[in-house]
């Protein structure tokens, strides 16, 4: 009988020869490849199904097949599913939480066992602050609501939760199952003012205050809500720093952590940061939220729901394809959320489309991921503007700037000027790398970022405000430059036309201009070096589409793409594809065609 394993014989005949026992191989095992470190992660896919009481035989039908099913079709770098939601059950039968009632098998073995072999990092989604079971059968472990009541689903950021249950379960995932990481949801933005005996006997302590203030307006109101944050900030690199001591190689990744809902320095040794956009008028989202995130100094991703919130409808492909682009075209990695069914199985035929938005992302990894943006338009999101008027803790609402930040943001790439989202982290000591910072909105700046913002327009730099809290802020510089009729400090009443024209006056000669269509998203990037013009077409009705989603991205072109360098390029080639454009060299631009864009191309500048 011929066997099915003749390697096996063949070694064990190479043995014999050799004068060695016939049962001892002459080979070892192949270890599992490696998987990829986040750091260095570029797509993966996500899913998750917030498992609850209601859920009696998880299990049933993961199979490894099942698993090998998403690795061969999608080709991750990571998969993340679901192990805690918000309801507070883990999906596996863990020893250290709460499970549901009913399992077959151990489906977190097979996911681990299965993804393990193939090299693939696994990801757990692990819902933090909010854990409803947790504080339903542990009511001293919520968040206290200012009238004294526990909240339903947050945990007190100052309580026993995240040493009693939250950092014993995650040892377990990464001792017993030896998963890659977890990515921790309902974190940041799932902490809240608590007014339980503990913070407020704390803030009593370091404030002198008799009481923690209930609302906007009483005394130390910012102080309080200040001192939540920092609550957060603490809780946050406590179970992070507990991890790193026990098991160093574990990954941890915290939902929206030092992102447009967090916006400030990171403080944390996380491994990336990531976020889940909004899944309806996602490709707007991912513009502000991509911008929030590519500077802050780590690996980054941004998630895509595959579906539509509002009507529960599939995604098609060329949508989720847009929303990609537009992450990936920032130098982010990107992930899309897909449902598991309530027994914890995925729905094979959604595969499909995430391969064909896999395949769609691997075309242009080699040009994207990774890569800086060159200075043009910074701006302003102010940690500190934010962070004083926002009733929020982390949240990108509520401020008297955000709203005019966002629309802002808009015109600006509407109008086809690259832009970055910066804060004061990001600008303090280096302003005069950006042409033109747009403050908007917003109505507080502490003094010494504000003099440096007026110092920086002294010294040629260009600053537009936008709206009164700004235009009170720089009241003296706005005289002054009106009084030298020149165009260093300017001021608009509101984001319009008569602020698109006093971006052009400002700002008359970017580094990058496109003509042909006004829906086309410039990022100008560099790559080992290299200058790469990223154009992005985003057409569509992305705040009203459809209820079957979109469907048909329609081309635009031809654009006219003109580039300022010091000397002629030796080529321009769109990328992917190797074309090379014809070019021609006036005036200290290059100008190129680029017959149409579908939906994303990089045309790589040879200088």
């Amino acid at each position: 009988m011929k066997s099915r394993f003749p390697f096996v014989f063949a070694g064990l005949r190479t043995c014999a020869a050799a004068g060695l026992l016939a049962v001892t191989p002459c080979f070892a095992a192949a270890a599992p490849p490696a998987p990829v470190k986040r750091a260095d992660a570029f797509l993966g896919i996500h899913f998750d199904f917030h498992a609850g009481k209601d859920c009696t035989n998880v299990g049933q039908r993961t199979t490894p097949e099942m698993v090998a099913l998403v690795m061969d079709k999608v080709r991750p770098d990571y998969i993340q599913i679901d192990c805690k939601g918000h309801p507070g059950y883990s999906s596996y039968p863990t020893k250290a939480g709460n499970p549901v009632p009913g399992f077959v098998g151990d489906p977190l073995r097979v996911w681990r066992d299965a993804t393990r072999a193939r090299g693939v990092a696994l990801f757990m989604h692990y819902s933090g602050v909010w854990d409803g079971h947790a504080v339903a059968t542990h009511p001293e472990w919520a968040a206290r609501k200012p009238d004294g009541s526990p909240d339903a689903r947050a945990t007190s950021v100052f309580g026993p939760y995240v040493d009693q249950l939250m950092i014993p379960q995650l040892r377990e995932l990464a001792g017993d199952y030896r998963v890659n990481g977890a990515w921790v949801d309902g974190d940041c933005w799932g902490a809240m003012l608590d007014y339980g005996d503990k913070p407020v006997g704390l803030f009593k302590a370091k404030t002198g205050a008799t009481a923690a203030p209930k609302k906007a307006g009483e005394p130390l109101w910012r102080e309080w809500v200040d001192f939540n944050r920092e609550g957060y900030r603490q809780y946050l690199r406590h179970y992070v720093d507990e991890l790193k001591k026990s098991h160093p190689d574990f990954e941890l990744i915290s939902n929206w952590a030092f992102s447009d809902h967090m916006p400030e320095p990171v403080s944390a040794r996380v491994a990336a940061l990531s976020g889940d956009f909004a899944p309806d008028d996602s490709v707007n989202s991912a513009r502000f939220s991509g911008r929030c995130l590519e500077d802050q100094g780590l690996a980054w991703d941004l998630m895509s729901w595959s579906f539509s919130r509002k009507t529960r409808r599939q995604k098609p492909v060329v949508q989720l394809m847009q929303e990609a682009a537009v992450v990936l075209a920032l130098g982010g990695g990107y992930q899309a959320y897909f449902k598991q069914d309530r027994d914890g199985a995925i729905r094979p035929a959604e595969m499909d489309t995430m391969a064909e938005v896999a395949k769609f992302c691997r075309q242009y990894q080699a040009f994207c991921h990774k890569s800086k943006a060159v200075p043009q338009v910074a701006l302003l999101y102010s940690t500190a503007g934010h962070y004083y008027s926002s009733p929020r803790l982390f949240h990108p609402s509520g401020s008297d700037g955000i709203g005019v930040l966002r629309q802002a943001l808009t015109s600006l790439l509407d109008h086809q000027y690259a832009v970055q989202v910066a804060s004061e982290h990001h600008l303090k000591g280096k302003m005069s790398q950006w042409p033109l910072i747009v403050v908007p909105g917003w109505g507080y700046l502490e003094e010494d970022f504000r003099n440096e913002l007026a110092a920086y327009a002294n010294g040629g730099g260009r600053l537009l405000l936008i709206g009164p809290g700004p235009g009170k802020l720089f009241e003296r510089e706005l005289a002054a430059a009106a009084a030298a009729k020149n165009s260093s400090v300017a001021a608009a009443p509101k984001v319009d036309e008569d602020f698109a024209a006093a971006v052009r006056q400002c700002f008359p000669q970017p580094l990058v201009e496109v003509t042909g269509s006004s829906h086309v998203d410039i990022s100008p990037r560099r790559l080992g070096g290299q200058l790469m013009v990223h154009l992005v077409n985003t057409a569509g009705p992305h705040a009203n589409a459809p209820a079957e989603g979109i469907s048909a991205i329609p081309p635009v072109g031809p654009l006219n793409v003109a580039v300022r360098l010091p000397r002629a390029p030796r080529s321009v080639t769109a990328q992917p594809g190797n074309t090379k454009l014809p070019a021609t060299w006036a005036a200290g631009r290059v100008t190129v065609t680029l017959p149409m864009l579908e939906l994303y191309s990089i045309l790589v500048v040879e200088e």
